[in-house]
């Protein structure tokens, strides 16, 4: 398969390196030191098993992605706040032909896309669950030992293309799946990395300290519920058991877990909080859902993002 990967940080070169070893023809959408690091030695992944070297093709001029060839698959792998410097690229590739997959935090990013001219025949809902980083440039390492993606249609029901798509990336060694439901896959992922970067960004501490305060487990399980409880406002039939099972991993996740929003705060540049605890104020708002730690958490962390 021809794919292009649109933001090659930690998740998009993780992703696009793992593909190219796996035989499909990948280019990556780079720039700066990173662009030229890749062009003279290759994208160096590092994760917890391995380390290698990824033949990976590069450009910073998305016109130049479709004369290396057809591109079947563009992935877009950016954080949700540097979408709008992607999105002619990702028209670009789709008016050619491209099928495009968002990987963002949030539940959002594929509205963004159609609202912004990309076609909407052309774009799916999806996601990605790993810890990954650029460490510097051409080199990106995967951290996590879990490594999924899932992409489905976003009117629902299986396809071809998403079910032929999820197959690369498993024969690429990720798990991967096809979603009948990918609206459901995508709040469950909001519960997860709201909840943790609400908490952990109020407490500017990793999740284990959180967790051992006082009242600290009440903050996480009422940050928890609230989501839920927009989402199933919203009409999204989440399983019974998505609660407890956040829960469950939230409280068996290693002590020094620290969510990429918490470290994007701690940096001090922008972060996804429009995206995340905003998003779950904004929709609780319209649904006539109290959100009280989220709003808490979008005020805070907002100041703190500009202050």
């Amino acid at each position: 398969m021809n794919i292009a990967i649109l933001g090659a940080g930690g998740v998009g070169g993780y992703f696009g390196g793992i593909l190219a070893r796996a035989g499909n023809s990948v280019t990556l959408l780079a720039r700066g030191t990173h662009l030229a690091a890749i062009r003279e030695r290759g994208l160096e992944v590092r994760t917890p098993e391995e380390t290698f070297i990824a033949a990976v093709a590069a450009t910073d001029d998305p016109r130049e992605i479709g004369d290396i060839g057809d591109i079947e698959l563009a992935v877009v792998a950016v954080k949700s706040y540097s979408l709008p410097e992607i999105v002619p690229a990702a028209r670009l590739l789709a008016e050619r032909g491209a099928v495009i997959l968002p990987l963002l935090n949030g539940v959002e990013a594929a509205d963004r896309l159609t609202e912004q001219g990309v076609p909407g025949d052309r774009v799916l809902g999806g996601l990605a669950e790993i810890s990954a980083a650029r460490l510097g440039p051409g080199v990106v390492e995967r951290r996590s030992a879990f490594h999924r993606i899932v992409a489905g249609e976003r009117a629902g029901g299986l396809s071809e293309r998403t079910e032929r798509i999820a197959a690369a990336f498993r024969e690429a060694g990720a798990e991967a799946r096809a979603s009948a439901d990918i609206t459901v896959d995508l709040w469950g992922k909001l519960a997860f990395i709201t909840t943790m970067s609400a908490a952990c960004g109020l407490a500017r501490s990793s999740i284990g300290p959180v967790r051992e305060a006082p009242l600290g487990h009440l903050l996480i399980e009422r940050a928890l519920r609230e989501v839920l409880a927009v989402a199933r406002a919203r009409g999204v039939e989440l399983p019974d058991v998505v609660e407890e099972r956040i829960l469950r991993f939230i409280d068996s996740a290693p002590g020094g877990m620290r969510p990429s929003f918490l470290l994007d705060l701690e940096a001090g540049g922008p972060t996804e909080i429009d995206d995340l605890s905003g998003a779950v104020s904004r929709f609780g708002r319209l649904a006539g859902v109290e959100t009280p730690v989220h709003d808490v958490a979008t005020a805070a962390l907002s100041v703190a993002r500009t202050g």
